[in-house]
């Protein structure tokens, strides 16, 4: 009895060893731009291991390969209106972009068609952010046009969407709201997603079935004023995750524009309390590092963390708005007229 314990203990330490990434404590980072002219891009997802799709802010959509190549380009324009896109989500069957103001468009590309699978007019209409569970299941977010948050849900792959009832919702403080910085204000964990919010008050929304039922969270991220807030959320798993923001009118301040969560959003940590980097418009976890390394970026640079985001180092000057990571050694950026390759070593 006594040898079989000590093999089943011998060969548990072995597994949990195997399974312990060791992050590397530290990187070089070399970018390659491919100017993308007139055009402002903070919608970047990735396709496969070679090639990114993107969304700007004159309509246009295009594939981006890694050796620079820009292939299957097109600019939309419905009637005279040119959708300025901010959110983007690909799936196998279809590519969905949604314009960020008044009216809301939300266009699926698919067999080389187009069409608009939701549409709403209102004054108050401002979407950010969009992204899928699955290949059935989407979810959209977006500023208030009543008391509570705009969300649309798909689960048909995008055919159709329904915006949730303010019923279903929890309600929106007075000023509350969201920034359309780096279509990161949703992130997504199994049948769990995360909606951020800034502005008067800065909180984190959940669901964990995909949109049915929702809880919302207080953050110590900096708020109480309409350009205060949190920018962007990743999450690793279940329970661990990351926010980040500041205020994009204070570039350089950078007292509680980062937090960490260790129970599912329920609860959140300053981390990095006055150090860089300062204000934040996107994070993303780098995959397969069991939440250890982390990039986040802004127009203040690219910053890199080997402990899940407690600490940071600068690894470059150049400036972008979005992020999106392949694997340990190949990153997609994004920013004004430019989508760039970063290599990792």
């Amino acid at each position: 009895m006594k040898l079989s314990f000590t093999l089943f203990l011998s060969l548990f330490l072995l597994i949990s060893c195997k399974e312990e990434y060791t992050s590397r404590e530290t990187i070089a980072v070399s970018i390659e731009k491919f100017k993308i002219d007139s055009t402002s891009i903070r919608a970047i997802e990735i396709v496969n291991d070679s090639t990114i799709i993107y969304a700007g802010s004159i309509g246009d959509i295009g594939l981006v390969s890694v050796d620079g190549k820009l292939k299957e380009n097109q600019k939309i324009i419905t009637d005279t209106i040119v959708p300025h896109f901010r959110a983007l989500a690909y799936t196998k069957q279809a590519v969905y972009a949604l314009n960020v103001a008044n009216p809301a468009l939300l266009y699926q590309i698919k067999n080389n068609n187009i069409e608009i699978v939701y549409k709403e007019e209102n004054d108050k209409v401002f979407y950010d952010s969009m992204q899928f569970f699955d290949e059935l299941n989407g979810i959209a977010m977006g500023d208030p046009t009543d008391n509570c948050l705009s969300v649309l849900i798909t689960g048909d792959g995008g055919n159709t969407w329904k915006k949730i009832d303010c019923e279903q919702f929890p309600k929106i403080e007075n000023g509350e709201a969201a920034f359309a910085a780096s279509n990161t204000n949703i992130a997504i964990v199994g049948k769990n997603a995360w909606i951020v919010t800034g502005g008067i008050k800065a909180r984190v929304f959940h669901t964990s079935d995909m949109g049915l039922t929702w809880k919302v969270y207080d953050t110590p991220i900096i708020q109480g004023k309409p350009t205060t807030g949190i920018y962007t959320v990743a999450f690793s798993s279940e329970l661990n995750g990351i926010i980040c923001g500041g205020d994009y009118t204070n570039k350089f301040g950078n007292s509680a524009n980062k937090a960490i969560t260790k129970d599912g959003g329920k609860t959140w940590k300053v981390v990095a309390e006055n150090s860089e980097p300062k204000y934040v418009s996107c994070v993303q976890y780098v995959p397969e590092t069991n939440g250890k390394e982390v990039f986040a970026v802004s127009t203040n640079g690219i910053f890199y963390s080997n402990n899940s985001g407690e600490n940071w180092q600068k690894v470059s000057e150049e400036g972008f708005y979005s992020i999106r990571i392949v694997n340990k050694n190949l990153a997609w950026l994004s920013g004004e007229e430019v989508i760039a390759k970063m290599i990792i070593k």
